[in-house]
C-alpha cells in the first residue's frame, strides 16, 4: 500500500546503491545528455525536444519501477535528483544555444531565451535542489512521503500537479508559443513559489541527528 509505514520509512539495511530503479536513472540521463548534446551541435530542435521527453518518461519509468519492486531507497532519491537537474540543466542550455532559431509551433524566434531559462534553472537547480534533498534530515524514503512532515510543502511541491507544474509547464509552453515573456513569468511565479516553500521549511526548522561517537 502506497502509505504504508514500511513504504514510507527508510530502512537502513535496504539502502544500496544498484538498483533496478538506478539502472533506469543512469540509462535515462545518458540517452539524455546524448540526444540533447547531439541536438545543440547540430542546431536541431528535434533532437532536443527528443532528449527532454527521455528525460520525461525515464523520470517516470524510475520511479514507477521502485514502487513497483519496492527498491526505492534514499540514496536512489537523491541520484534521481541529481540526474534530473544534469538532464534538465543540458537541456535549456541547449535550447537557448539554439537562439534565435523559430520553434515548433511558432513562427517567432526564440531572441531573450536566454532570460527565462536563467531564472527557471536557478529556481530548479538550486532552490528546488535544496527543498528536495530536505528530506533526508527525516527517517522517509523520499521528498514523495514529505506530506507525514508537513503537507502542505508536499502538495506545492511534490504531489503529481505540483511536479508537473515545475517541470513541464515552463518548457511546454515555451516550446509551444515562443513567448519569452511568458516563460518569464512562469519562471518568476515558481521561482516565488519556491521561496514561500523555502521559508515555510525553514519555520518548520531541520532536524539535526544525535551525535554518535566515532566506532
Amino acid at each position: 500500500m502506497a502509505g504504508a509505514p514500511d513504504r514510507i520509512y527508510a530502512d537502513a539495511s535496504t539502502e544500496r546503491l544498484l538498483t533496478g530503479a538506478t539502472a533506469i536513472t543512469f540509462v535515462r540521463t545518458i540517452a539524455t545528455l546524448a540526444l540533447t548534446l547531439w541536438g545543440a551541435y547540430d542546431e536541431s530542435l528535434t533532437l532536443l525536444v527528443t532528449g527532454l521527453v527521455v528525460y520525461w518518461v525515464g523520470d517516470t519509468l524510475d520511479g514507477a519501477w521502485a514502487r513497483l519492486t519496492d527498491c526505492e531507497t534514499r540514496i536512489g532519491g537523491v541520484i534521481d535528483m541529481v540526474s534530473d537537474r544534469l538532464s534538465c540543466g543540458a537541456f535549456y542550455v541547449g535550447l537557448a544555444w539554439l537562439q534565435p532559431a523559430p520553434l515548433f509551433f511558432s513562427d517567432e524566434p526564440m531572441e531573450l531565451i536566454a532570460i527565462p531559462v536563467a531564472v527557471y534553472l536557478f529556481e530548479f537547480m538550486v532552490i528546488d535542489m535544496f527543498l528536495s534533498l530536505a528530506f533526508l534530515a527525516w527517517p522517509i524514503r523520499s521528498p514523495n512521503y514529505f506530506y507525514v512532515v508537513d503537507r502542505r510543502i508536499y502538495l506545492w511541491n511534490w504531489s503529481r500537479l505540483g511536479k508537473a507544474a515545475n517541470s513541464g509547464l515552463f518548457a511546454v509552453l515555451l516550446l509551444a508559443t515562443g513567448w519569452w515573456w511568458l516563460g518569464l513569468i512562469i519562471a518568476v511565479a515558481l521561482l516565488v513559489l519556491k521561496c514561500v516553500s523555502l521559508r515555510w521549511l525553514l519555520q518548520l526548522g531541520l532536524p539535526v541527528p544525535e551525535r554518535v561517537p566515532a566506532a
